[in-house]
């Protein structure tokens, strides 16, 4: 690599493509800003960001059949206020990472949210004037916006915090994206109780204080005077090198991270439908606080874990095995006992509690494994691929649901179990993971 770009640790290990240019100067300029009370605030700041991201979409999902009356548009055309949002999101989030590892993280993710929140303001206009092609079109624009949020802001942590406050950081923000997922339909479902299309008029109000917190409380660390952005063809070189020393153990942990949302958001989207049929006919905020109870275990075990974590490497292997091992234990015992659905509840909240366990460790490895100048390519593909397992969740888990609900379980408990192998085979820290020196 022209820049004499090393890598830290063994084969098959997280380690650190690290430039020349990088140096240790903003280090401990990240362990000054992150003492004290200080510190936490900065961390809030950060987790407003993957709050508004999930607010954006999952809020939305309560008014949808009352879109399809009001608007007179099929199913179909419905789904694609979701869908495109998805679509449009998944496709920007490497070109967001790309442009914040060559400027800044705050460059992009502030007009990001900016874009995201006037986007959402057309929405509203849209509805309101039934619109739909205006509206679907505005939540393209928003999904654009969305792709420099989240995936930015996990890089923005690996820049700013290190020794073991990165975990700590990103488990709140993992946190923060799972109550984000429980809260959001029920906030949707309260305010459609105003008029339906007030969730679209209310997006943007978040969107401005999660700006206002970045703008005020980060401060994004300086770069070193040789840290230049790189020419575009170096930077794919470097990527690509990245990849080819790295990709074995890096790929997997991609996979892992996807899979795991994957089987999330398709376990709860089953269990939404069920709830919604005879004989429990549950809708609306009842049906939230129920699904709300396993992503309840998903935000509390994110945000221990990323707190015990630390930079301790082999900690994060024992726990992300053994999430697997609760998340491949719990589908497959759904797949035999699915008709009782308090068990299938309990099934779905152990599944969670196993993902809590395995997303921050992924989350702390993968945004340490690369130095700051590809920081956000890395994290962003990471989240592209997330973004992608959350997409094709509910409606795969439809697909095989109509054929057999035992198949649908025993699948994802064999998915699960392919991941933990894949965690035992080819992902391993060293005894300190994650961007531990600069």
């Amino acid at each position: 690599m022209k820049q004499s770009a090393k890598s830290r640790g063994t084969a098959g290990s997280p380690g650190k493509l690290r430039t020349a240019e990088s140096g240790g100067g903003s280090d401990s300029q990240a362990k000054q800003q992150g003492k004290g009370g200080g510190k936490w605030l900065e961390y809030v700041a950060l987790a407003t960001v993957p709050l508004v991201l999930v607010l954006g979409n999952s809020m939305l999902v309560p008014i949808l059949p009352e879109m399809e009356r009001e608007l007179r548009i099929s199913t179909f055309q419905a789904s694609l206020v979701i869908t495109l949002f998805s679509v449009a999101a998944g496709l920007i989030i490497p070109f967001s990472g790309y442009l914040s590892d060559r400027y800044s993280r705050k460059a992009v993710i502030l007009p990001s949210l900016a874009l995201y929140g006037i986007a959402g303001i057309g929405a509203g206009v849209a509805a309101v004037m039934h619109a739909y092609g205006f509206l679907i079109a505005a939540r393209a624009l928003q999904g654009i916006g969305a792709a420099g949020t989240s995936p930015i802001a996990m890089a923005l942590v690996g820049d700013k915090y290190k020794d073991g406050e990165e975990s700590e950081a990103l488990g709140l923000i993992e946190a923060s994206n799972g109550a984000g997922k429980v809260v959001s339909p029920i906030i949707g479902s309260l305010l459609a109780l105003m008029t339906w299309y007030a969730p679209l008029f209310a997006f943007p109000v978040f969107c401005a204080g999660s700006f206002a917190a970045m703008l005020f409380l980060i401060k994004e660390p300086a770069k070193e005077g040789k840290e230049r952005p790189l020419p575009v063809k170096q930077y794919i070189a470097d990527i690509g090198k990245l990849f080819k020393e790295k990709g074995r153990w890096l790929i997997g942990a991609f996979v892992s991270g996807s899979l795991g949302l994957f089987i999330l958001f398709g376990v709860l989207f089953r269990l939404s439908d069920l709830l919604e049929k005879a004989p429990y006919k549950i809708d609306g905020v009842a049906k939230g606080g129920i699904l709300a109870i396993p992503l309840l275990f998903l935000v509390i075990t994110a945000y221990v874990t990323g707190r015990k974590i630390k930079n301790k490497g082999a900690l994060m292997r024992v726990l992300m095995i053994v999430g697997l091992a609760v998340m491949c234990a719990a589908l497959a015992a759904a797949a035999f006992l699915h008709r009782n659905i308090y068990l299938l509840i309990a099934f779905a909240a152990l599944s969670s509690l196993g993902t809590g366990l395995l997303l921050p460790c992924l989350n702390t490895l993968i945004t340490g494994s690369v130095d700051r100048q590809h920081r956000g390519m890395v994290t962003s593909l990471y989240s592209s691929l997330r973004f992608f397992g959350v997409a094709l969740g509910p409606p795969l888990f439809g697909w095989i649901a109509g054929i057999s609900d035992t198949l649908l379980y025993g699948i994802v408990a064999g998915l699960s179990l392919g991941s933990m192998l894949i965690i035992v085979f080819l992902v391993h820290p060293p005894a300190k993971a994650g961007d531990t020196s600069g």
